[in-house]
């Protein structure tokens, strides 16, 4: 049967460029390698970027996407944080976080005090951040317990002496002995350990396995301040965020002589931005691994001239035997190509690789290389292949024959 000619034409000039490259292997390692760090540092890269993102955002997901953060101070749209700018007139009390309670559109409330403090067992002391709350803190932040139980519901204003620590406090307090119902002095305070948190991460910015939750009149006590940290508020449901932080915004005023003296975040706004900057980040080590593959395609372009004119006699047999420019064209591209494809096909494999190797080793790290990232680094890859490749071929396309036997 016989083939098209067109057909015939790519298929030898398919089996040429392979024996060409299987001749050459040296050259052929190093222009492979050199594609395949490119593809591979794409994958990776991109893998870190999109998984750095993802943990991010779950990280924040996790707390709720209805939830509210109540800032004493009133930031203005400067361009920074709202945490830094803030200007307080007046301390966002414990009073004022209870009078949200009254708006129906707010299912809860934990006011939050923060500070450091020494924290003593027996002869065992160290510093430990300390968290006063209320009840409520566990539901808003969906916290875990390992065993015991969490902060009573109750009056706020009571200063109860009971206090829940993290996993890794009791660990370096108490070590194996019993922690649950036994006294654990914080600062100039006895407080018993009624609960013991889960490993859970990151919360708040502080790590809620080395911390200590008591009621909030007690930290309020202990630091010695009528101030609150933080408001953080549960709204019933998502869609009721704009119309929560107007009631909010309106009881706040109300209470403060009516000055809007208070900065209300959502998690949605922070997701939004953390989710740009992620993205951006992502785009722009993509960008940075794609320099590479251009590298690479300069590398094989560097090469194959090289190649070129130690191939004179083959390519002026060639043209002898009446093989046309376009022909002689093609076998170099083709070649490029298969080399592109080749250091394509090492890259994927070293990429995916290299993430799965992370994933073992960090497994609470989500690594996902997204598609566009690998469609992306082969299509780069190959364009820049053949790109490069096209002033070899026409070179070697341009040789005369006569000159070429005689390898001048």
């Amino acid at each position: 049967m016989n083939m098209p000619v067109g057909t015939l034409a790519i298929t030898e000039a398919l089996w040429f460029s392979l024996h060409a490259v299987a001749a050459a292997r040296l050259r052929t390692a190093m222009m492979t390698l050199a594609m395949a760090i490119g593809v591979a540092a794409v994958v990776l890269l991109t893998a870190l970027g999109e998984g750095a993102r993802n943990y991010v955002l779950g990280e924040f997901a996790s707390l709720g996407s209805n939830v509210l953060t109540v800032i004493p101070g009133r930031s203005e749209t400067t361009g920074g944080a709202p945490l830094m700018l803030g200007i307080t007139p007046r301390d966002l009390t414990l009073d004022d976080a209870l009078s949200l309670r009254r708006s129906s559109l707010i299912a809860a409330v934990a006011p939050i005090v923060v500070g450091g403090a020494p924290a003593a067992y027996g002869a065992r002391s160290r510093e430990v951040n300390v968290i006063g709350s209320t009840a409520e803190l566990r539901r808003i932040r969906h916290l875990e317990l390992e065993r015991g139980r969490f902060l009573p519901a109750g009056d706020p204003f009571a200063a109860g002496a009971v206090c829940v620590i993290g996993s890794r406090l009791r660990d370096e307090l108490f070590g194996h002995a019993r922690a649950l119902g036994e006294i654990l002095r914080i600062g100039d305070r006895r407080f018993r350990v009624i609960g013991i948190l889960a490993p859970k991460g990151q919360s708040m910015g502080l790590d809620m396995s080395d911390v200590a939750i008591i009621p909030v009149a007690a930290a309020q006590a202990l630091f010695d301040t009528h101030s609150m940290f933080r408001v953080l508020v549960e709204v019933r449901s998502r869609d009721a965020l704009p119309a929560a932080k107007r009631r909010i915004e309106a009881i706040i005023a109300a209470r403060h002589e009516g000055e809007n003296d208070v900065t209300l975040i959502s998690l949605d706004a922070i997701l939004a931005t953390f989710d740009r900057i992620f993205t951006a980040l992502t785009l722009t080590v993509a960008g940075i691994a794609g320099i590479s593959l251009i590298v690479a395609g300069i590398l094989i372009m560097n090469v194959m001239l090289v190649s070129v004119s130690q191939r004179t006699a083959e390519i002026g047999l060639l043209k002898a035997l009446g093989a046309p420019p376009r022909i002689i064209e093609r076998l170099f591209l083709v070649e490029a190509g298969l080399l592109s494809m080749f250091g394509c096909a090492l890259g994927l494999a070293t990429g995916y690789g290299g993430i799965f190797a992370l994933e073992l080793a960090f497994p609470r790290f989500p690594l996902t290389a997204p598609l566009w990232a690998a469609l992306a680094g082969i299509g780069v890859a190959l364009l820049s292949g053949l790109l490069f490749g096209v002033l070899p071929a026409r070179r070697a396309a341009r040789l005369d024959p006569v000159q070429a036997l005689a390898k001048h």
